[in-house]
Formats: C-alpha cells, structure tokens, sequence
C-alpha cells in the first residue's frame, strides 16, 4: 500500500519534517513523525465500523517541540526512572541529567529521542517506515556511539509493531518505549476511567513518594493493583491506598507473565474497541494519564485533561541499573538491543 509523506512543520532551525501515513485494507491508518519518532495519529473502526482517532496528540508539529506530556514519543536512551540520575558500569560512575528532582525520568527533558529528528526509510512493501538515529558517545551522559532504528509498521491484521534495533560501540544503557496515550473511545471523547484494563502480571514494582522503586516486586494479590481480570481503570483508582497516593493514581511498572506474548488488553465496551498489547521485554509501565494538565488543547480542537489517556509503556524495570535483582538493561559494545511491542485492534 502506498505510504502517504506530507508536510508536518519545520524544526526551529527550519529543517523540514515530515508525517508518513502507514494504511490497511481495513481503513485502519498510523501516522508517525520524523521528529521524535512519535505517533501522531491512530484511527481505528468501532464495532459498528465508525473510525476515531485512538491517541492524543497535535495538529502541528510545534507542540511537540514542549510536549510535556510526551504524546506519541520514542524515549530512549532510557525509558523512566534513573535515581539520583546516575550508575555504575564496571566501576564507572555514569551520571545522567537530574530533570525530576534529583532523578532522571526519560533520559532528558529537553534532548532525549523525542526531541531529534530521526531520518525515515519507508518500505511500501512491507507498510511500514523506519527511522534513524545515531546518539554520539556522551549525548545526556550515557557511553558510547548507538545506532538506532525504530521500525513503525501496519499488518492487515491490525497490529501496529514497533521494532526496536540498537547497538552501541561501547557498553552502555538501552531501554526504550513509547509514550502513546490511548483512548479508545476516541481521544477526543474525555476521561478514561470507564474503560476496562487487564494486565498479564502477579507482580508490581512499588514505588517511594519520587517514583522510584523500591526495589520491591510485590504481590498484586488484594490490591487496588490486581488486573490479572477485567477491571475498569476508574473502579479502585481513588481507593485509600499509599501507592496510589504516591503516584497520583495508577503510574506503575508490572512483572508481566505473558502468554503467547501477550502481556495486557485494553477494551471500551460502548464502540466495542478492543487493544491487545504484546512484547517480550520484563515490564509494562501502566500509567492512567493522572498528571495530564487539565485544558490541554490537543488535535481537531480537543481539549485534554487529568486521565484523558492512558499509556502502556513496554520496558525493563524503571531504575533497573541500579537494582541489582532487576534484569538490567546494559548492552556490550556490539551486543544488539532487538525488541517488538505490538498493539493490535480488534473489537468486541
């Protein structure tokens, strides 16, 4: 299928971007922008075949410059949390931007993957486009020259894959996501509270009041936190309970325990919409979009606000670098970073 490229904005220094649609024979259709390699736009049909549009965003490619939010975003090199924003590798302490407090969430604020201009290779015959990105040894503190490659694709069964390839010429840190917030009743149709979640996981990382983990894996088992069934986002999210408290509501990393890999499901059960999620990476960042700010104009004239969204984002365990009894996320010179996340949209 022909793969639409259009006009997005100019950077400020006045480089071109450019917005690549990726379409089905479904009339399902993605959009992903040069700069930050973000998703601007997921439009999938209801149960009734109506389409919305099922991810925040902006018209423009402007907002995005700020994007305190990070609709859309590619995060890397590290996705999350770092505390006290540094780490060790083989005995070298490695410091990062300290950009929340005295921690580091997503590598940096101001010039982490979702503030670069990334160079795009579509490939009709596959519908999908690949954008590159090389960081230089040292960019916001971390080791070593990495080649990055995200690959945004489109299958006629629905799915949109992310496919993540990096390899760095020293050892070094990798951890990347994407930051989409869904809504799949339609990003324009408000708060997300009524639709339903189930997360494939016994297990969750508590967290301490800065978001960092304790270290901790603890049971889901009688918790505001158990998805391991349907439950709607809203139903326990204003329960008394100090996690909750801690975070605003659901911000959260899960153990998760796939199953033919699928590690969570998503559904709105009005337009019958229904998101499945898969990976092979340890954790997914469940966050119910707490902290969106309330008056947010985002595309055709929507106004966001406070869990207008929510993100399921595919990771290693936040602050994993410097948990030892967490699978780490560091990578040997040469030694590729090779992971997919899918999310694929069917109806109920």
């Amino acid at each position: 299928m022909e793969i639409k490229k259009e006009l997005f904005g100019q950077t400020n220094d006045g480089k071109d971007v450019f917005l690549y649609t990726l379409q089905n024979q479904n009339g399902v259709e993605v959009k992903v922008s040069e700069f930050g390699g973000i998703i601007t736009s997921v439009i999938v049909p209801d149960k009734d075949g109506n389409k919305a549009d099922v991810v925040l965003g902006y018209d423009t490619v402007e907002p995005y410059f700020t994007n305190n939010e990070f609709f859309g975003a590619t995060i890397g090199r590290s996705s999350n949390r770092i505390a006290n924003a540094s780490f060790d590798i083989d005995g070298k302490i490695i410091t990062v931007p300290a950009n929340e407090g005295v921690n580091n969430l997503h590598s940096d604020s101001e010039n982490g993957f979702h503030k670069k201009l990334w160079v795009a290779a579509p490939d009709e015959g596959r519908n999908c486009v690949t954008l590159s990105y090389t960081s230089p040894d040292g960019e916001n503190g971390f080791p070593g020259n990495l080649d990055m490659k995200v690959t945004f694709g489109l299958s006629e069964d629905n799915e949109l894959s992310i496919h993540y390839e990096g390899i760095s010429d020293k050892k070094t840190v990798i951890n990347c996501t994407n930051h989409t917030y869904f809504n799949l009743a339609g990003h324009d149709s408000g708060n997300i509270e009524g639709q339903y979640l189930k997360i494939l996981a016994s297990k969750y990382n508590t967290v301490k009041a800065d978001s960092i983990p304790t270290g901790e894996c603890a049971d889901v088992e009688g918790t505001p936190f158990d998805f391991r069934e349907f439950h709607t986002i809203g139903e326990r999210i204003g329960e008394d309970a100090e996690q909750l408290h801690l975070t605003g509501g659901y911000d959260h990393n899960y153990a998760v325990e796939p199953e033919n890999g699928l590690i969570a499901v998503a559904e709105d059960r009005n337009s019958g919409r229904r998101m499945e999620v898969y990976s092979a990476l340890p954790g997914v960042q469940f966050y119910a979009g707490n902290f969106i700010r309330d008056g947010l104009k985002g595309k055709d004239g929507a106004v966001y606000g406070k869990r207008s969204g929510f993100c399921l984002e595919t990771q290693f365990f936040p602050n994993c670098v410097n948990e030892p009894d967490f699978e780490g996320a560091f990578f040997s010179a040469g030694n590729k970073y090779d992971y997919t996340t899918v999310y694929k949209f069917t109806t109920i």
